[in-house]
């Protein structure tokens, strides 16, 4: 436009003023839903090296932890009864445990090699001992089964416990050693020389009447047979010959024959035969949601037999209710899936068939004590691993923890990451002109670390 207000006619030298193009909305991100994106996040946490690892330490920690503390509340109108102090059984079990913990972290720092060399070892000293139980003089009968070595004092061993280890280590060594050779594809190499032995160690056991540990070694048998890939007939076979010996012996025995009437009983029955089951779920009925509190059951005052021993678990949903029960039944199934997980990812036979032997133990032991306090199943009188009062069935089980510690340590990518893991003691304080130096010893296992890196920090 001119100064005298006329418009200049456009020419071609002359830009055409542009006109702006209308404003385009721009499209807004899609929230992300914030319940898939933690399903996200836990499935990547679930995913990591070392999640069976923590699994293993932390289940294991907490059972053990939670177990002596109920054997503390559990224990002590029993103690007062046989005028002992009231932390007698207590004070027995910390002992236990504070050995337990010692195997525990000498089994999770041996190397594998060392494992396999210790198989044929303890599997002569479990037989030895067996044997000896059954010596007049030596053995010592408890509540009818003559099981039990005196120590000295107050302090006696099962050495049938001892067995259940025995069974695992050597028995993964033997199926290992076979797999390396292919022999694995053959029913005799598979069947000999594990099965021989197996009864030799079940009949050793049942010599003196505990059959509670021969069904938890037998559940090892076949734990470590599916493992080995037996065929179904062949599965079956053993299975059909322990289940007739199985029957033979609970036909043989009143005792027995009157713990299985009494799966789902009313009454006490005749000489109040079911005494312990119906009071065992009269204590889980009592305890409700959250339970009467620690220390406040009712049960444990002389009507619950073996409170603190076979019958702990129905002491802690009576104290702790529904809440406390699901609690220790979570941690035994985290426990058994972070051994499953280790016999899954690892190419080690001799790992596969130990990791999933111990699984197998402490999974069907806990199943079988469970099931016996709830009335699902017979009482077998096992305790209930880690968490029952029993010297002599935490020592070899804190052991056998221990390996599947070593197993899950020994994965590569488990060894990367604890390798390439921040350490979070032993840092120097940086003054003001002294730096920060780290450790030599993780500097080196931060170089020995494989290039092949987990991403966990």
């Amino acid at each position: 436009m001119e100064r005298n207000g006329t418009k200049r006619p456009a020419g071609p030298g002359r830009r055409t003023p542009r006109v702006p193009a209308p404003a385009v909305p721009r499209a807004v991100p899609a929230r992300e839903n914030p319940l898939r994106r933690a399903v996200d996040r836990a499935r990547k946490a679930w995913d990591r090296p070392l999640t069976a690892y923590y699994l293993i330490l932390g289940g294991s920690s907490l059972i053990t932890v939670l177990g002596l503390v109920m054997v503390y509340s559990a224990s002590q109108i029993t103690a007062l009864r046989y005028s002992l102090p009231g932390a007698y059984f207590f004070r027995k079990q910390l002992l236990a445990a504070v050995i337990g913990g010692l195997l525990l972290l000498a089994a999770s720092r041996m190397p594998v090699k060392l494992h396999r060399g210790l198989a044929y070892p303890i599997l002569a000293c479990s037989v030895a001992m067996m044997i000896l139980v059954q010596i007049p003089g030596i053995g010592v009968a408890v509540n009818g089964n003559q099981n039990w070595i005196p120590l000295g004092g107050s302090f006696q061993i099962q050495p049938s416990e001892f067995g259940k280890l025995a069974l695992v280590l050597w028995g993964a060594d033997l199926l290992a050693r076979k797999q390396e050779k292919r022999l694995l594809s053959q029913w005799k190499h598979l069947l000999v020389p594990l099965v021989p032995v197996a009864f030799l160690l079940l009949a050793l056991i049942m010599i003196g009447g505990d059959m509670g540990t021969a069904i938890i070694l037998t559940a090892v048998l076949f734990g470590l047979l599916w493992l080995a890939g037996a065929p179904t007939r062949l599965f079956a076979g053993v299975l059909s010959v322990a289940g007739a010996i199985g029957l033979y012996f609970i036909t043989s025995s009143e005792n027995r024959m009157a713990r299985l009437a009494c799966l789902g009983a009313t009454d006490p029955g005749p000489q109040d035969q079911c005494w312990q089951a119906l009071h065992g779920l009269y204590a889980l009925a009592s305890g409700g949601l959250f339970g009467s509190g620690l220390g406040a059951s009712v049960e444990k005052w002389g009507q619950l037999p073996e409170a603190h021993t076979d019958f702990i678990f129905a002491v802690t949903g009576e104290e702790l209710g529904l809440a406390g029960t699901l609690s220790v039944l979570a941690l035994f199934a985290a426990l058994g899936y972070a051994g499953i997980r280790v016999a899954g990812r690892t190419e080690d036979p001799f790992v596969r068939y130990a990791a999933g032997g111990v699984t197998t133990w402490i999974t069907a032991q806990a199943m079988i004590n469970m099931g016996a306090v709830l009335g699902l199943l017979p009482i077998a009188g096992v305790p209930l691993p880690l968490f029952s009062y029993g010297g002599s069935a935490l020592l070899p089980t804190m052991f056998a923890v221990g390996l599947l510690i070593a197993f899950a340590r020994d994965e590569p990518g488990a060894r990367a990451a604890l390798a390439m893991r921040q350490p979070r003691f032993g840092k120097k304080r940086a003054g003001k002109n002294r730096p920060v130096r780290e450790p030599r010893r993780w500097n080196t296992m931060r170089r020995r670390a494989s290039a092949r890196s987990s991403g966990e920090r």
